[in-house]
């Protein structure tokens, strides 16, 4: 069997770095699946091409109809069109009556994999993989319970500058270190493999452009449903002088504007460059580790 392989790692490769864009708006999550591979090595005289290509054809129809027949999921034709799930498999015939299949379910927002398995099965015959069939698409589906990860719109960090002199509008340095920030806390969340992070984008508001969410009670919530996320998240960076800062910030729930986390840092002493690592140790202990 050495010589039947799913290359896992080079798909995980070529797809999953882009996997934090993937937004959508529709509720059931996407599952892309490509049709299995097949090959034959059983050296049996007889050419059963025809016959294989016709079962794997039926194989494949079957195993996408009985995922798009459960209302939480939907068929997408490959990961770039939004699909959080990537089913990858083949299926290879050993003798006359042994088959192998090797099935492997990616969570692509999590960038891991949630099944890895392989199967055997007796016969070469429509009844028979039939019953392969039946056998993988319960697995499948089983792996594809796994808690989905919940799109979350993460906002640009804020600056709420306390200090007697603040300067009109946001420093460059300040801009900088707030994207740094804002981008951080991101990696974070999808790295847990509890987040896949929405593009915002495309959010407009006279809250978002003039980068005062926090004081618009709630608004986020309902610009990131709009996105079609979850949640929302908003954080903000309060100078109290050039060297002291605190950092909060809040997840409100895209539907109802309820908030369901929230966290805040104590007084913290140092320079503006720390912000970035402040915020990422808030938020994971306080929103990732705590779930």
């Amino acid at each position: 069997m050495h010589r039947f392989r799913l290359t896992l790692s080079a798909f995980l490769l070529s797809v999953l770095p882009a996997a934090h864009a993937l937004a959508g708006a529709e509720a059931a999550i996407g599952v892309a699946m490509d049709d299995f591979s097949y090959t034959d090595t059983s050296a049996e005289p007889a050419n059963q091409t025809v016959a294989h290509e016709r079962r794997l054809s039926a194989f494949m129809a079957a195993l996408r109809r009985d995922v798009g027949a459960d209302g939480r999921y939907r068929l997408a034709p490959s990961v770039q069109d939004g699909a959080a799930f990537k089913v990858i498999g083949g299926i290879q015939k050993t003798s006359t009556l042994v088959q192998w299949a090797k099935v492997a379910v990616i969570d692509v927002g999590a960038r891991k994999i949630v099944m890895d398995k392989l199967y055997t099965f007796r016969g070469d015959s429509d009844e028979a993989w039939e019953r392969a069939e039946i056998f993988v698409s319960r697995e499948v589906m089983a792996a594809l319970g796994t808690p989905a990860p919940v799109a979350l719109a993460v906002f640009e960090f804020e600056l709420d500058d306390n200090t007697a002199a603040p300067a009109a509008g946001l420093a460059a340095a300040d801009a900088s270190y707030l994207a740094e920030v804002t981008n951080s806390v991101r990696d974070a969340l999808v790295q847990s493999g509890r987040y896949r992070i929405v593009d915002v984008n495309g959010a407009s508001g006279e809250a978002v452009t003039r980068h005062a969410l926090r004081d618009c009670n709630g608004c986020e919530a309902a610009i990131a449903q709009t996105l079609g996320a979850d949640q929302s998240l908003i954080g903000v960076v309060r100078r109290v002088s050039r060297t002291e800062y605190t950092l909060g910030f809040q997840v409100r729930d895209a539907r109802t504007g309820a908030v369901v986390s929230r966290g805040d840092s104590g007084l913290r002493m140092g320079a503006d460059y720390s912000w970035k690592r402040g915020a990422v140790r808030l938020v994971s202990e306080r929103l990732i580790e705590s779930q």
